[in-house]
């Protein structure tokens, strides 16, 4: 399907915001499960992003038409993403949007998504819906009162280049998912009322805000907001990657141990950053709890 007849929506309150409007923007997260913040990085720093995405996903260009994937530790293998953390206006919106001035770092990922590449199903990464025991490492990372999202898009954000939609208003608690849809058993996804309970993926969501926005800008969304991507249809590779935060001293006990690339990242950051990095549990995608507990 071709999506570049979309257009930029007028929601009737504003999403897009200068980095001098920072409680302005955690107000519309809050109000609204989302956030644009226009020219958070410079050119050139995005430009680097760019080639280290590239470097560490798909350093061979090996990954092929149509195909995409995903880097659950990125800042693991990417000092230029270090460099975030010494630009000041990039930190200050971060605490901010993490509520708390002394920050740890969370998780991070890249994505690269070729052309060609598959939409994605809606989901919520909010992992608290349940009071069962972390079955995974995304459950034990997203439980906790801090944003999802803290993007960046470094090639854009457009419709037809597999861009992010949100569904406004989703993050409240009691949310019951769009007209004509229910939420899965989970509440990690909705589906057409009468059909499966599979994830749904299709752009035909009541409350959808296609986000448009630029290499330099980021995107914020609150812990529960749903979200997916459109299907890359254009002739151009779309790169993401993003560093998510908690305040410093919530208590986080991870049932994995620290990876070989996790303890080199902690040791080789720069020592003014290294209280970023103190309670850094990185991150380990084949730890497996007891889905059975609770």
């Amino acid at each position: 399907m071709d999506y570049s007849h979309i257009k930029k929506p007028d929601l009737g309150y504003p999403y897009e915001f200068s980095l001098d409007e920072l409680d302005a923007a955690q107000a519309c997260v809050e109000a609204h499960g989302f956030a644009i913040v226009k020219d958070v990085l410079p050119t050139a720093l995005v430009e680097e992003l760019q080639a280290s995405v590239k470097e560490v996903l798909d350093p061979d260009g090996a990954l092929g038409e149509g195909n995409s994937f995903t880097h659950t530790s990125f800042i693991e293998h990417s000092p230029t993403i270090w460099k975030m953390l010494d630009h000041e206006p990039f930190m200050k919106a971060q605490r901010v949007f993490s509520q708390a001035e002394e920050l740890t770092i969370n998780r991070s990922a890249a994505i690269l998504r070729n052309p060609g590449s598959d939409p994605l199903r809606w989901h919520s990464d909010w992992r608290g819906f349940s009071r069962r025991p972390p079955i995974d490492a995304g459950d034990v990372l997203n439980r906790g009162p801090w944003p999802s999202g803290l993007w960046f898009y470094i090639t854009g954000s457009h419709p037809t280049h597999g861009g992010l939609a949100v569904i406004e208003d989703s993050h409240v608690e009691d949310w019951e998912g769009p007209e004509g849809f229910q939420l899965t058993p989970d509440r990690g996804s909705f589906h057409p009322v009468g059909t499966e309970p599979h994830g749904h993926i299709g752009f035909d969501v009541p409350g959808l805000v296609p986000l448009f926005t630029d290499p330099c800008d980021e995107i914020v969304f609150a812990d529960r907001t749903y979200h997916s991507a459109f299907p890359n249809r254009v002739d151009r590779v779309r790169l993401s990657c993003g560093v998510g935060f908690r305040p410093r001293g919530y208590p986080l006990n991870a049932p994995w141990p620290l990876s070989e690339t996790a303890r080199a990242f902690i040791k080789a950051i720069p020592e003014h950053l290294k209280p970023m990095v103190e309670e850094y549990v990185g991150i380990d995608t084949s730890w497996r709890g007891d889905a059975s507990a609770g």
